[in-house]
């Protein structure tokens, strides 16, 4: 419960967007209402009514309704004209004071498209969402948004300067191998990168795949290797990371990526039911050469995947919203990280997300017990 009352006090500081005799009910209470209720499983503002409109009383512990439940036509026109920076603002301030230090951790960026939030009768393309997220313990730091996905370059930048990363671990797909990224991060946030490293770059990765084939026959480089195994699932993944000190060796090529030190190769095998494939992947990394810890930081970056994104999709069903009017699909899916970072960090052991976003919506004892007391 204390979590609620926290992010309650933190929204209090939202500007209104409504005039004065308009403001039937609280705009914290909209925003929290609607937060619990995506967490419930709720997929729409009239679900979220009916929701809010059965468990009144609950909500009344914490919340002031000083004229009771908000419609879903309410709701959604007032998430309609919430500055999404402004809430975005608010919410990088509330994980700041829950994320006291974020020195050593793992902080993923990642891009996903809401499928359905385009409106072909105004021209506009669907929402394309870049956000960050600590996979130690499931927490949104922040989001940017916007109209298609190609601005996800300067979606990164953006973001990167909204967030306090010093002394954090970045992982970014290779569409953030961007030499302006890696400014960003070294000269402005003070955080080290582990950045996927394909053709974009093309100089680039022609010349580190050449210098790991050379480093693969000469003994002579600066060098560390570490090799896991995963076995569950019918299959078994081996690993073996080769990461090189590069800072006597790539030249030119390497000129405007900010702190580059290591480069490192990551090669898979993957056997599933007898079968087996192979992959290599290159990165760069402002880090020491240390195998073990760009292994980690690497195979981390799924974490946003797996812990987010396909949470968003599978158990909030964010690709069917049909959400598109004005500001709200974007501050929808911020509640929707919210929620999804709520739901994994609460997580009963050894029970799936499916079956507790069912539980939640259909069991409140254990809604309470796992999701609204803390623990």
């Amino acid at each position: 419960m204390d979590t609620l009352i926290s992010l309650a006090g933190a929204f209090i500081s939202i500007h209104d967007p409504r005039i004065d005799r308009a403001k039937k009910h609280n705009l914290v209470d909209i925003i929290m209402i609607t937060l619990c209720g995506i967490l419930c499983g709720m997929k729409g503002w009239e679900e979220i009514e009916i929701f809010a409109e059965k468990r009144e009383e609950w909500f009344k512990g914490f919340l002031e309704l000083p004229n009771g439940i908000p419609s879903h036509d309410t709701m959604y026109r007032v998430f309609s004209r919430i500055n999404p920076k402004e809430l975005n603002k608010i919410l990088i301030q509330w994980t700041s004071g829950l994320q006291q230090n974020i020195e050593g951790k793992i902080v993923a960026i990642d891009g996903k498209t809401l499928r359905h939030s385009f409106d072909s009768a105004t021209g506009k393309n669907a929402l394309h969402v870049v956000s960050a997220w600590v996979e130690d313990n499931n927490l949104l730091l922040g989001q940017v948004a916007a109209e298609g996905k190609g601005h996800e370059i300067t979606q990164i930048s953006e973001l990167l300067r909204l967030l306090e990363l010093k002394n954090a671990i970045v992982t970014i797909d290779a569409i953030g191998c961007q030499k302006e990224i890696t400014r960003v991060l070294r000269e402005e946030n003070k955080a080290d990168y582990v950045i996927a490293l394909k053709q974009n770059q093309l100089n680039l990765y022609n010349e580190v795949k050449y210098l790991f084939k050379i480093a693969e026959q000469s003994p002579g480089f600066s060098s560390d290797v570490y090799e896991s195994v995963e076995k569950g699932h019918g299959r078994i993944e081996q690993r073996q990371c080769l990461s090189i000190d590069v800072r006597d060796y790539l030249g030119h090529v390497s000129e405007g990526f900010s702190g580059l030190k290591t480069v490192a190769k990551i090669h898979s095998i993957r056997e599933i039911n007898g079968k087996s494939e192979e992959q290599s992947r290159y990165f760069i990394s402002s880090l020491p050469c240390n195998a073990k810890q760009i292994a980690r930081a690497a195979r981390a970056h799924w974490g946003i995947e797996n812990s987010l994104h396909w949470r968003l999709d599978v158990v909030f069903r964010e690709d069917d919203s049909r959400i598109r009017k004005d500001h709200a699909p974007e501050n929808m899916a911020l509640m929707r990280r919210i929620a999804a970072g709520l739901i994994k960090a609460r997580l009963p052991q050894k029970m799936t997300v499916k079956r507790a976003q069912l539980l939640i919506t259909l069991d409140w004892d254990f809604a309470m017990k796992h999701f609204f007391t803390n623990n």
